[in-house]
């Protein structure tokens, strides 16, 4: 039997004579007179008018046939009004009331434990929450993740969250707005494990910016036709734009990207709306965007509490308007033919200009609408961002409020197969690991039977490396959140864990568990890396120095070569030194060599015979490593310093120079180097140059990711990766190879992302976000300088700096073949390998 409003308000009575809750009688009384809608009852103090809203509201919404309403402002509700107004809550399920709406405008007194237990115990008729306020705390937060809610739709804006976990129940939720979430980063890897029919996601002014893990996401929520990262200003909710719908059906559209400008002209969009869009779902997010306008501040105030994963807010929310000018994401070649496989058929080689040619295109004038991006978070200036989002998410009908249309998905699917990779080494599918052991495990057994005349078979077109490729390719797509681990080193004697401050590391050539780093504090570190146990240890000889060059001798493994900015040069044998702080100064096992003043950089050659050293100087220098003497100083070889020198992998006498001149040169000690074999210049400074495993190529990095590979005989230009620069001059950018020479790994001092590229194609397989929990739990990074793992593929080290709160670093290994929520089953002692990568 339903329960009339009437008696609602007779138990509420009641319940607040038991709870010792008086209403309020002359609110009551004044409300009869003014209250006509439920929108007019905004100031008075909700807990005591609560039934006369019921009444008066109900029977307005009935004559204008809508659905009765309730309201409930949290933040007008305080402990003392919590029993009687549960009490009243829990009859609504069999009550006249059809629908509850939970808003909260500003600071709450309210518990933060009663505010959940009020939504839940409305149940299935809480339509809309709308948080607005940080009030409610972290125990709030973790607790509505965890469990989740009935609603419909969710409005949630707060700062106590860098990466979102919402892996509660949340089954009815059609809509979920995370605007101004200014401390949103990124996403746990089981987000959205349980929101079944969310249609809208709108997640404007976060900082949201990696589109591999925001995809991996994204990609749980099989309802999600509505999206967006920024938002037009003309349009309420995730829709399209109503500006931009007076278009024709096959109106074509293409990317833009938001920059600085002034209102502009941009494409016409066709005025489609889904055919089967769920009213509810369009009237919930009008009334939380309205609502937002409406409340928020025009500068947006950060909260100066911590998040809960005790990281800082460091992202300004001040309101910000863009225009959308880049067409095309950032003006592709359609004149030149680029080969390249689909992204979802990777059976045939198409062109860009097969599938688009320029008669396709309607001139500049004619694709401009009027479309402004406001509030854009981060992820939108990622280049070809529009065309990864439409070819990663199949289902999406509207991005930032722009329609999707079948040329949109058709020019989506041709971008994303030229500029990035869906699986390493070309695989265009996902692909079962136990699967691959098995094929595998029959084809050994198939080789082993056969007899001895005849040569073991060998599919067409696999390599040797088949099988070993496909289980990387395979762990890679099952990982898109990496594993980050940062290095935590132990001495010997304490068993305690030591601080240190690295500046500069190298993997040992030989043995894949060893490592050595030098630090800001002129120590240089021997250490076991999967153990994280020193092994030998070498304090700074007294003026504090940093250690900035390192290189192992490889037909000597216990030496290393290690070189201080003070002009500091030692050669050290770890067999002679010891592994405690208490023994440190132990004086055995170390030879030293003439000063080179202002070092920057130190490299052995391939027979362990010479290294040179390069520094804040046009010079470099000869040493000979048998008699410890200078041989030479080669002077003005460049117009400026020289970053960094490096000898071939395995020609003895060819070495690389790359200066801040924008030249990259290479020189061959048996010419006397008085004139560079041949000179590559950059458009920037550079910052770094380094050959290839087997020297057939030169990888150049320059200052803001200009970075490019060189075939290493000629100098001539095989790639340029494209990676997007970011406008300062002191973003200094540095990329090694991984895997063998398959992939590169690229990272720079002002972005705290790594990028890896493949060296085949130049596509872009992923980007690793810095974001460690544990120590800094949370904290962003930023990198100084990587190496890739030469015994494990798809491993690689950074050396990583915290810019707050301050500016400690630290080494940070990263496995891209596990998975960060499963850090607990991965082990540093896992089998290890050389490389023997050749290419893709």
């Amino acid at each position: 039997m339903t329960v009339d409003i009437q008696t609602l308000e007779e138990r509420y009575v009641d319940s607040c004579r038991k709870h010792g809750a008086t209403p309020n009688t002359e609110i009551l009384s004044t409300l009869f007179k003014v209250c006509t809608k439920v929108s007019s009852c905004s100031h008075i103090h909700l807990p005591l008018v609560i039934f006369s809203v019921f009444k008066f509201g109900a029977k307005v919404k009935r004559n204008n046939h809508e659905p009765c309403r309730m309201v409930i402002f949290l933040d007008r509700v305080k402990d003392i009004d919590f029993h009687p107004l549960l009490d009243l809550l829990m009859e609504i399920d069999v009550s006249e009331i059809e629908a509850v709406d939970i808003w909260n405008e500003s600071s709450c007194m309210l518990n933060g434990e009663y505010a959940l237990s009020l939504m839940r115990a409305i149940n299935q008729k809480l339509r809309m929450v709308d948080l607005q306020d940080f009030s409610l705390g972290k125990d709030f937060l973790r607790d509505l993740s965890q469990r989740g809610l009935t609603c419909q739709a969710l409005n949630l804006r707060s700062s106590h969250f860098r990466k979102l976990n919402l892996i509660g129940k949340f089954m009815q939720i059609h809509t979920l707005n995370l605007d101004f979430s200014t401390s949103l980063t990124s996403f746990r890897e089981d987000c959205f494990t349980c929101m079944p029919n969310l249609r809208c996601l709108s997640m404007c002014a976060t900082r949201v910016s990696n589109l591999w893990t925001t995809i991996a996401a994204l990609s749980k929520l099989p309802s999600l036709v509505e999206l967006r990262f920024q938002n037009c200003l003309c349009h309420y909710d995730t829709g399209p734009c109503p500006v931009s719908s007076a278009g024709k059906a096959n109106d074509k559209t293409y990317s833009v990207q938001p920059q600085k400008s002034s209102l502009i002209e941009a494409p016409s969009l066709d005025g489609w709306i889904l055919g089967n869009q769920d009213s509810s779902a369009n009237e919930a997010f009008r009334e939380l965007f309205l609502r937002n306008n409406i409340i928020m501040n025009p500068e947006f105030q950060n909260t100066t509490e911590d998040s809960s994963d005790d990281s800082e807010v460091d992202f300004s929310t001040h309101q910000q308007e863009f225009g959308l000018v880049e067409l095309l994401s950032n003006a592709v070649d359609l004149q030149s033919e680029v080969p390249f496989h689909t992204s979802w058929n990777q059976s045939e080689e198409v062109s860009l200009k097969d599938a688009f040619t320029p008669q396709s295109i309607p001139p500049l004038q004619d694709i401009m609408l009027k479309y402004v991006s406001h509030h854009p978070s981060p992820i939108c200036f990622e280049k070809h961002y529009r065309e990864y989002m439409i070819a990663s998410l199949p289902h999406l009908n509207v991005l930032d409020n722009l329609l999707i249309k079948e040329i949109d998905r058709d020019f989506a699917s041709a971008i994303f197969a030229q500029y990035f990779e869906y699986l390493p080494y070309r695989r265009n599918r996902k692909e079962n690991i136990v699967d691959i052991l098995q094929m595998r495990e029959i084809k050994a057994i198939h080789n082993h039977i056969q007899t001895p005349k005849k040569k073991p078979s060998c599919s067409p077109g696999r390599s040797q490396y088949f099988y070993s490729r496909s289980l990387g390719a395979a762990k890679v797509g099952s990982s898109p959140w990496p594993l980050l681990h940062p290095l935590s080193i132990l001495g010997n004697d304490s068993g305690g864990e030591m601080s240190f401050r690295p500046r500069q590391l190298e993997y040992h050539p030989s043995n894949s568990s060893l490592m050595v780093f030098g630090t800001l504090d002129g120590d240089v570190v021997v250490v076991n890396h999967e153990s994280e146990k020193i092994v030998s240890y070498i304090p700074s000889p007294g003026a504090t120095n940093s250690v900035l060059g390192l290189c192992w001798l490889k037909k000597y493994p216990s030496k290393l070569i290690a070189g201080s900015d003070n002009g500091s040069l030692k050669l050290y044998d770890i067999q002679h030194i010891p592994s405690t702080v208490a023994d440190a100064y132990y004086s055995a096992g170390s030879a030293t060599f003439d000063e080179f003043d202002q070092l920057t950089s130190v490299h052995v050659n391939s027979t362990d015979e010479l290294f040179l050293a390069s520094g804040y100087s046009k010079n470099v220098a000869l040493y000979d490593i048998n008699s410890g003497r200078r041989l030479q100083i080669f002077t003005d070889m460049h117009q400026e310093h020289i970053n960094v020198v490096k000898f071939a992998n395995h020609s003895p006498s060819l070495f690389v120079t790359s200066s801040f001149d924008q030249d990259v040169k290479m020189w061959d000690l048996r010419q006397q180097p008085m004139q560079p074999c041949y000179t590559a210049s950059s458009s920037r400074g550079n910052v770094m140059a380094c050959f290839s495993p087997d020297d057939h190529y030169l990888l150049v990095s320059a200052v803001d990711n200009e970075v490019k590979q060189l075939l290493a005989v000629d100098g001539r230009l095989l790639l340029n990766f494209e990676i997007a620069s970011t406008g300062s001059s002191q973003n200094y950018t540095r990329s090694y190879y991984m895997n063998g020479r398959d992939y590169i790994i690229s990272g720079s001092c002002d972005e705290q992302v790594v990028r890896i590229c493949c060296t085949q194609t130049g596509r872009r397989l992923r980007d690793v976000s810095l974001e460690v929990q544990g120590k800094g739990s949370g904290t962003s990074m930023f990198v100084q300088s990587l190496r890739g793992d030469p015994f494990r593929d798809f491993n690689m080290s950074v050396l990583a700096a915290y810019m707050r709160p301050s500016s400690k670093s630290e080494i940070v290994k990263v496995n891209l073949l596990a998975s960060s929520d499963h850090a607990k089953e991965y082990t540093c002692n896992r089998q290890s390998h050389p490389s023997n990568s050749m290419g893709g």
